[in-house]
C-alpha cells in the first residue's frame, strides 16, 4: 500500500509503519534502520539464539547447492593441480599465464577451469563433485551459526556499550572483525580436514587405492599423530587474514541495506505508485546486496584463500621438509616460483560459488530471522 500525502502531516508521527522502518532512530546520524513491526507500545523480546539458528540454516543451504564449485576451487588452489596444468601447457607449447597478456591469461584460466570441472565426473563419478561435503557441512553449519550469532549479538552489545544504541559503520566493522576471529579460531580444524580430504586424490590410484585418509576421523588422528595438536591449526594465520574479507563483506552489505531502506522510505513519502524497477529492487535488493558485497570483498582479498589452502595442504619440498613455514613464507614462495597468477588460482570457480552462495545464505538468514520474529537490526 502506498501512503497518501496530506497537508496536515508534519512528520512527527510515522505514517508508514508497515514498512518496518524506525524513522525516529533514522533521524539520528542520518540513519535508516530496518525494524521489526511491533504492536504500538510493546517491548520486543530479543532472541539471541535466533541468529545462531538462522546462520546455520543459511550456511547449510548455500554449501550444499554450491559444493561442486567448492571442490573445483580447492583443487585449482593446490600445488598438485597447478603442476598438472603447468605440464599440460608445456605439452601444448603454451606459456605460463603470467607471461601472457591479461585478457588471454584470463581466458586460459576460464578454459582450464571448465575442463577440470568436466573431467571430475567423467574420471571419478558425479559423487566426486560433492567430495568433502560431509566435513564441509560439519564445518559450515557451526561456522556460519557462530559467525552470524557473534555478529548479530555483538553488533547490539557494541552499539549499546559504545555508541548509545546507534548502528553505525564502525559498529559493523568492529562486530564483523570480532565475529571473524571467534569463528576462525573455533572452526580451523574442521576446515583443515575438509581441505585435506578434497586434495587426497593426489595420493590415490584406481578404485581409491593409495589414499592417505579413509575418512574425516582418520584424517584428524593421523594429523595429530604426525604433526601434533598444532597441526590442526595450520592455516590459522591465513584464516585471521581472511577476517578482512568477512569484515569488508559485512560492512558493504549493511551499507547496501541502509541504502535500500532509505530508498523505500523516500518512495513511500513521495506518495507515487511504485514502478516496475521499484518492485524489482524491493524484492531482489537484499539478495543483490549480499552477492555484490561478497564479490567485491572476495576479489580484493582472494590471495589469502590460496595461501590458506597451501598451508593446510602442507606440501613437502625436495628435501622432505614442509615447504611453507608460515604465512609470509607461503606468499613469497608462491609468488617467486609460480608468479602472481598462482595467487589467484581458482578465482573463477570461487567467484561462481561464493557470490550466489552469499545471496542464498543471507537470504535464508534474513528469512529465518523474520520467521522467528527477530530482526537483524540493533
Amino acid at each position: 500500500m502506498v501512503a497518501s500525502t496530506s497537508p496536515s502531516y508534519t512528520g512527527a508521527q510515522p505514517r508508514h509503519q508497515s514498512l518496518d522502518v524506525d524513522p525516529g532512530r533514522a533521524q539520528d546520524a542520518g540513519e535508516i534502520i530496518p525494524m521489526p513491526a511491533n504492536p504500538a507500545g510493546s517491548v520486543k523480546e530479543r532472541r539471541p539464539w535466533a541468529h545462531f539458528v538462522a546462520g546455520g540454516l543459511g550456511g547449510m543451504t548455500s554449501a550444499t547447492l554450491t559444493s561442486p564449485l567448492d571442490v573445483l576451487k580447492t583443487r585449482l588452489q593446490s600445488t598438485f593441480y597447478q603442476e598438472q596444468l603447468a605440464a599440460a601447457r608445456t605439452a601444448k607449447g603454451l606459456p605460463a599465464p603470467h607471461q601472457l597478456p591479461l585478457m588471454r591469461a584470463a581466458w586460459m584460466h576460464i578454459s582450464e577451469t571448465g575442463q577440470i570441472l568436466a573431467q571430475i565426473p567423467k574420471v571419478e563419478g558425479w559423487r566426486a563433485l560433492f567430495k568433502g561435503l560431509g566435513p564441509n557441512l560439519v564445518g559450515v553449519v557451526p561456522a556460519r551459526a557462530i559467525n552470524f550469532w557473534a555478529y548479530g549479538n555483538g553488533k547490539r552489545v557494541i552499539s549499546n556499550a559504545l555508541f548509545d544504541g546507534r548502528e553505525t559503520a564502525l559498529v559493523h566493522l568492529m562486530s564483523a572483525a570480532s565475529a571473524g576471529i571467534i569463528t576462525g579460531t573455533a572452526t580451523n580444524p574442521i576446515w583443515l580436514v575438509k581441505t585435506r580430504l578434497q586434495l587426497d586424490k593426489q595420493n590415490s590410484g584406481p578404485g581409491g587405492q593409495g589414499r592417505q585418509y579413509r575418512n574425516a576421523l582418520d584424517c584428524v588422528v593421523k594429523t595429530v599423530r604426525q604433526e601434533g595438536i598444532r597441526g590442526l591449526y595450520r592455516g590459522l594465520s591465513a584464516s585471521y587474514l581472511g577476517v578482512s574479507e568477512s569484515t569488508l563483506q559485512w560492512v558493504l552489505y549493511e551499507q547496501a541495506k541502509r541504502s535500500l531502506a532509505r530508498r523505500q522510505t523516500d518512495l513511500v513519502r513521495s506518495g507515487r505508485e511504485p514502478t516496475f524497477t521499484d518492485r524489482v529492487v524491493q524484492y531482489t535488493g537484499q539478495l543483490t546486496a549480499a552477492g555484490g558485497a561478497k564479490f567485491v570483498a572476495a576479489l580484493i582479498t582472494y590471495p589469502h584463500e590460496v595461501v590458506r589452502t597451501r598451508l593446510r595442504q602442507a606440501p613437502l619440498d625436495a628435501s622432505g621438509r614442509v615447504k611453507y613455514t608460515g604465512l609470509w613464507s607461503c606468499f613469497v614462495t608462491v609468488f617467486r616460483e609460480e608468479g602472481m597468477g598462482a595467487l589467484y588460482g581458482g578465482l573463477v570457480p570461487h567467484m561462481l560459488r561464493v557470490v550466489p552462495s552469499a545471496a542464498i545464505m543471507f537470504g535464508v538468514y534474513e528469512g529465518v530471522l523474520k520467521g522467528l520474529g527477530e530482526s537483524s537490526a540493533v
